[in-house]
C-alpha cells in the first residue's frame, strides 16, 4: 500500500509528544524528591529510555505484536518474526489500511513501553541500586510489559475477549501501578518514612513536569487512533477535558479536606485525569469524559492516603495515581462507552449494552494488575537477593545523587551537612566571615 504523508506525519508528531512524557515524568517526579535524590530519580527515566530501547528492536516489538506459530501461547505471548525490526524494514507499510510504515508505527509503541517502565521509578524514589534498577528495567518489559501489550492491543487472549483499552489504561497505568506496589514491598520503606518530613523539594520542577506531561499525553491518546479522523478528534478534545475537571476535582477535595488548594494537588490531578482518560478518551462522549475526569481527580485524592493505613512506602504516588485512576478510566468503559465513531464495538451499560462488557472491563484490570504484581514481585525479590536492590542506609541518609552519581542537584555551598562530599572534594560548612565595614 503507499503511504499516506498526512498519517505518517501525524504519527511521527504523536511519537516525538509521547517520548517527551519520559524526561517530563523525570521533571515531574524529580521534582517531588528530597533535593539529595533529584538526579538518581530523574537518571532511572532516563536509563528506562535507553534499556527498553534496545529491548525493544532485539524482541520487544515481535514478542508484542506478531504471531505466534502455537495458537495456544499466542494468547500470552506474540512470535519472533520481527526481531531486530528487519521484517518491518522489508514490510514498507502496515497492512491495516493506515498507509503508516510499519517502522512508524513500532516506534510509537516503543515510547509506550519507556514510559510504562519509568513510571514505576517513583515508588522506589530516595533508596534503590541504579545498577539493580536498569537490570529490573530489561527484565520487568522482557517479561510483563511486552506479554501484556501483545494480550491487550495484539492477538492475545483479551484483545480475543473484547477488552477495550484505546490507549494503555491497563497495558500502561494498571500495569505500571501494580508493579509500583509490589516493588516498594520488595525493597521496603525509606529511612524515616513517616517520622521526617519528606516534601517535594521543588514544586515549580513538579508544575513544569505536569505540563510536559499533559501536552505530550495529546500524542499519547489521540495517536493511538493511528490515523487522522473523527476519533482522533474526539480523544484529544476527551483528553483535555477529563485532565481540566481532574486537576479541579483534585483541588476542591484539597481546599475541603485540608483548608489548602496546592500546587502539588493541581498537578497530581492533572495527572490523574490523563491516567483515566487514556483508556476511554476514543470511545466516550465529551461529556462522560468530565465524569470520567470528576471521580479520578476525586477518588484518587483520597487513594494516595491509602499508603499511611496500608503501611507501604509508595514514595512518589505511583500506586495512588496510576493504578487506582487506571481502573477509573478502564471500568468507566463498561458503563459510559458510546463509540460515536466505532459502531461495531459494544455500547456500555448507559448506552444500552448488557454487563458483558463492564464484565470485560473488570477482568482486564484484576488479570493484568494481578500478573504484574506477582511476577513484579518475583523479579524483585530475586534481583534483591543476588545483587542488592537497595543502597545501604548510610548513602541513603547521605543522598543517593551524590553516592551513586558523585553529583548533586544544586550548588548549594555551605547548606550541604557536615563531611559530605561532593565532585571537587568536601563541602566546607563554615560560614564566610561578615564584611567589616572600615
Amino acid at each position: 500500500m503507499k503511504i499516506d504523508s498526512g498519517t505518517t506525519a501525524w504519527m511521527l508528531a504523536a511519537t516525538a509528544l509521547v517520548l517527551l512524557m519520559t524526561p517530563g515524568l523525570a521533571l515531574f517526579y524529580g521534582g517531588m524528591t528530597r533535593a539529595k535524590s533529584v538526579l538518581n530519580m530523574m537518571m532511572m527515566s532516563f536509563a528506562a529510555i535507553i534499556t527498553v530501547t534496545v529491548a525493544w528492536v532485539l524482541f520487544g516489538h515481535s514478542l508484542a505484536f506478531t504471531d505466534n506459530p502455537s495458537s495456544a501461547i499466542n494468547n500470552f505471548v506474540g512470535g519472533f518474526d520481527a526481531l531486530g525490526l528487519q521484517s518491518l524494514v522489508d514490510l514498507p507499510t502496515k497492512d491495516d489500511g493506515t498507509g503508516m510504515p510499519s517502522l512508524v508505527f513500532s516506534a510509537f509503541q516503543l515510547t509506550f513501553a519507556i514510559i510504562t517502565v519509568a513510571l514505576i521509578s517513583g515508588a522506589i524514589a530516595d533508596r534503590a541500586k541504579f545498577g539493580a534498577w536498569v537490570l529490573f528495567s530489561v527484565v520487568w518489559a522482557t517479561i510483563v510489559y511486552f506479554p501484556v501489550a501483545h494480550w491487550v492491543w495484539g492477538t492475545g487472549w483479551l484483545n480475543t475477549m473484547g477488552i477495550e483499552d484505546f490507549a494503555g489504561g491497563t497495558v500502561v497505568h494498571i500495569n505500571a501501578g501494580a508493579a509500583a506496589l509490589a516493588l516498594a514491598l520488595v525493597i521496603g520503606k525509606r529511612k524515616g518514612w513517616r517520622k521526617e518530613p519528606m516534601r517535594p523539594h521543588n514544586l515549580p520542577l513538579v508544575l513544569l513536569g505536569a505540563g510536559l506531561l499533559w501536552f505530550g499525553w495529546f500524542g499519547f491518546n489521540a495517536g493511538s487512533e493511528l490515523a487522522v479522523d473523527g476519533t482522533t478528534g474526539l480523544a484529544f478534545m476527551n483528553t483535555q477535558i477529563a485532565t481540566a475537571v481532574a486537576a479541579g476535582a483534585w483541588l476542591i477535595v484539597e481546599k475541603l479536606r485540608d483548608g489548602h488548594a496546592t500546587s502539588l494537588g493541581v498537578a497530581s490531578g492533572a495527572v490523574a485525569g490523563l491516567v483515566a482518560i487514556t483508556p476511554a478518551c476514543g470511545f466516550v462522549d465529551p461529556w462522560a469524559a468530565m465524569v470520567i475526569g470528576l471521580l479520578a481527580g476525586a477518588i484518587c485524592a483520597f487513594a494516595v492516603g491509602l499508603k499511611y493505613k496500608l503501611n507501604y512506602d509508595d514514595s512518589l504516588d505511583v500506586v495512588g495515581v496510576h493504578l487506582v485512576g487506571g481502573v477509573v478510566g478502564a471500568v468507566s468503559l463498561g458503563f459510559l462507552a458510546a463509540y460515536p465513531f466505532l459502531e461495531q464495538q459494544s455500547e456500555g451499560l448507559f448506552y444500552g449494552g448488557g454487563f458483558g462488557q463492564l464484565g470485560l472491563q473488570v477482568l482486564g484490570p484484576v488479570a493484568v494488575g494481578g500478573y504484574s504484581f506477582i511476577v513484579t514481585w518475583v523479579i524483585g525479590k530475586i534481583i534483591d537477593k543476588t545483587m542488592g536492590f537497595r543502597i545501604k542506609e548510610e548513602d541513603e541518609v547521605t543522598g543517593v545523587d551524590i553516592t551513586t552519581h558523585a553529583e548533586t542537584g544544586y550548588d548549594l555551598g555551605s547548606v550541604h551537612a557536615s563531611g559530605v562530599s561532593s565532585p571537587n572534594g568536601p563541602v566546607s560548612t563554615v560560614p564566610a566571615p561578615k564584611k567589616v565595614e572600615a
